[in-house]
């Protein structure tokens, strides 16, 4: 489960103070971790919203959101259910297709609006910046409908995203050490499109690629304490180093819009049965009549939903589990107040100018 901080603990989130993105993550790894069993991806940490309004879902009454919510699902959009690492999608949509972009795989490449038009939004960006210059490879986002995507541990409700490192030429997939041999002009110009285009709430990267990436940038005349604050702060920083984030980056987005609705849904879940499930990933000792007594539902549903002609389970297997009513073992998260974007400054010159990269090589 998550890690939720109370408004209490974390205090108001206003445009100074960015929310907490990450667990802490231990800076005595090493190489060794690179052979670690899981895949270095932290937990998320959710600041709550201190007033308790909505902020992004304005425009839908409680009354108009019930009734579209029965009648209309598709027409609201993408939800984005529960946390990163135990939730999953109502609504997602294939990534689409595009000059600046490709997609890696297409099949767990299923995503939400808002993380699509902030990745896009970066690609474009980056384009317009090196005309010339390699597509955005696009690697993995979620499932159809969310939920566990092996091996990640998060990558569950479509706001995680996995985009590949540039190379001057083909990916050098036998090179370990791929800071030395990655285009650092197009890997920093990726970084910043997205910050400048997604409500970033982090980015997973290994720690060496990150330091080439910010003495790159510092070199190129970027601003050392916008730097520092992406960087060097701690759990505040944008950047966060995770094991086997070596070539490419993972990137963690706010999803105001879909994740909001989410929150507003959780009561209203049971008025569709083919929406009032959860995902169930089984552990040792799980029985069918175990989990369905623990999650409110039936081991005559959990098999006609999971396809099952005995009660034989598998370990790590992950079961769709109709619902009968709310669901008491869902992650809830609270409402969130996305905080500011956090890209470049402005040019001293103009505040409307829309900054450069750095100069390729």
């Amino acid at each position: 489960m998550a890690l939720v901080v109370s408004p209490e603990d974390a205090g108001v989130v206003d445009a100074g103070e960015p929310a907490l993105a990450f667990e802490e993550i231990d800076a005595g790894e090493e190489l060794a971790d690179e052979e670690a069993a899981d895949d270095g991806e932290s937990k998320e940490v959710i600041v709550a919203a201190t007033d308790g309004r909505y902020h992004y879902t304005t425009d839908l009454s409680d009354e108009a959101l019930a009734e579209r919510w029965v009648n209309e699902p598709k027409s609201l959009g993408s939800i984005s259910i529960g946390f990163v690492e135990e939730g999953r999608i109502i609504n997602a949509m294939p990534f689409p297709k595009g000059e600046a972009w490709t997609v890696v795989v297409p099949e767990s490449c299923w995503t939400t609006q808002e993380t699509a038009d902030a990745i896009i939004g970066a690609a474009r960006q980056v384009r317009a910046w090196y005309p010339d210059g390699a597509p955005v490879r696009v690697g993995q986002v979620s499932g159809p409908e969310g939920g566990y995507l092996p091996p990640h541990i998060t990558h569950q409700n479509g706001r995680d995203i996995d985009v590949g490192l540039f190379y001057p030429g083909p990916e050098p997939y036998r090179v370990i050490e791929r800071e030395k041999v990655m285009d650092v002009p197009m890997n920093w110009a990726f970084a910043k499109a997205i910050l400048m285009h997604g409500d970033v709430q982090g980015i997973l990267l290994d720690r060496r690629v990150q330091k080439v990436l910010y003495d790159y940038a510092l070199a190129h005349g970027e601003n050392k304490q916008w730097l520092d604050s992406l960087f060097h702060a701690g759990n505040r920083s944008v950047f966060h180093h995770a094991r086997k984030h070596r070539d490419h980056f993972h990137v963690r987005l706010y999803n105001p819009r879909a994740q909001e609705l989410a929150h507003r849904l959780a009561p209203l879940m049971p008025r569709r049965a083919d929406e009032n499930i959860a995902f169930y990933r089984v552990v040792k000792g799980d029985t069918l009549g175990g989990i369905a007594f623990k999650m409110g539902s039936s081991v005559q549903k959990l098999k006609k939903a999971n396809h099952l002609t005995s009660s034989f389970l598998k370990l790590r297997q992950v079961l769709r589990v109709p619902l009968r009513g709310p669901c008491t073992n869902c992650p809830v998260p609270p409402l969130v107040v996305v905080p500011p974007r956090r890209g470049p400054p402005a040019p001293a010159s103009s505040s409307t100018d829309v900054p450069s990269p750095a100069p390729h090589g």
